[in-house]
This record gives structure tokens, C-alpha cells and sequence, in this order.
């Protein structure tokens, strides 16, 4: 465990000892505040990630409690805004898990991902949700439904038929294996 911290602070003092625009920033800085370079990078990074941190905790805790009002209050509209969100917000996660080896290299990535997910649930009529799934994942998803419809039946089908079969299965091994020991007993 310590050794991927320290791997994590040689490779930062590397980078600090480099020449590049993020180092002669933190040089400057370090030359107005008397602070070293490497704190500053610390304390960067620190607030950065806490705000970041709290941002995406917050934001789900809103998510959260917004949809349970919605599912508590008679007001139809509040529930197709906060289904349409998570809808939206399952569309991007599973896009995200593909591609997000590839974008958090991108500088300020997590800080455009929690921009695009307060947009989307922002509470006014062209929020993100709203407009991501009238011009996308409707279209797409009326597209392709009888397509999806038969492949989760199928699938479905396969799974009770798997089930039934490990059950039966299942049900012959425990009756071999309890007249094997009913055979040993007796003698």
C-alpha cells in the first residue's frame, strides 16, 4: 500500500522538476507566496479533489432526494423529470465506463462531468436531461424497441430455462449424494 504512495509522490516530483506551463505557473507562484512549489501542487490537487468530491456527493444526494419527492408527490411532471434524468444519467454511465479509461486524461474532465450533470438536472424546461433524451435517447430507443423487447424476452426465457435446469440438476446430485450416505450408514 505504501509503495503506491510513493510511486504516486516520485512520479509528482518528477513532473514538478519538469518544464511545462503547470510548473512555471506553480514557480511563480512560488516565488510571490514563499511557499514550495510541491505544497502548492498539494494543495491544488487537494481542493480540486475535495471540491470535486463533494460536488458529485452532492449532487447525488440532490438526485436522490429529489426523485423520492417526486415519487411522494401526485405531480406527474416532477416524476418524468427525474426518470428522464436517471435515464439520461444510465446512458452516460454506461458510456462513461467505456470511455473512461480515454477521458479522464483530458485536463478538467471531472470538472465538465459535474458541469454536464448539474446542467441535466438543472431545473428548468432545456435542461440536459430533457434535451439529450428528446434528441437522442428517445429516437434511439423507438428505433430499436421491438429489437430490444425480443432480446430481453429471449433472455429471459433462457434464464428460467437455466434456472430450471441447474434446479433439476441440482436436485438430482443432492439425491445421489444423500442415498450414497444412507448406503454408507448401513454398513
Amino acid at each position: 500500500m505504501f509503495s503506491i504512495f510513493k510511486n504516486i509522490k516520485d512520479r509528482a516530483e518528477t513532473f514538478l522538476k519538469e518544464k511545462n506551463c503547470i510548473t512555471d505557473c506553480l514557480s511563480k507562484s512560488e516565488d510571490k507566496t514563499g511557499i514550495k512549489k510541491r505544497y502548492l501542487a498539494v494543495g491544488a490537487v487537494s481542493i480540486m479533489g475535495l471540491y470535486l468530491f463533494l460536488m458529485f456527493c452532492s449532487c447525488f444526494v440532490l438526485n436522490l432526494c429529489s426523485s423520492i419527492k417526486a415519487i411522494e408527490s401526485p405531480n406527474k411532471e416532477e416524476d418524468t423529470q427525474w426518470l428522464t434524468y436517471w435515464v439520461v444519467y444510465g446512458f452516460f454511465g454506461i458510456s462513461e465506463f467505456f470511455s473512461d479509461i480515454f477521458l479522464f486524461w483530458f485536463p478538467f474532465y471531472y470538472v465538465f462531468k459535474c458541469l454536464f450533470l448539474l446542467w441535466c438536472m438543472a431545473p428548468f424546461s432545456w435542461n440536459g436531461s430533457r434535451v439529450l433524451y428528446l434528441r437522442f435517447v428517445r429516437p434511439f430507443f423507438l428505433k430499436y424497441e421491438s429489437a430490444v423487447d425480443s432480446v430481453f424476452s429471449d433472455l429471459s426465457g433462457r434464464a428460467v430455462t437455466a434456472a430450471e435446469m441447474v434446479t433439476r440438476e441440482g436436485r438430482l446430485k443432492a439425491k445421489h449424494h444423500l442415498e450414497g450416505m444412507k448406503v454408507i450408514h448401513k454398513e
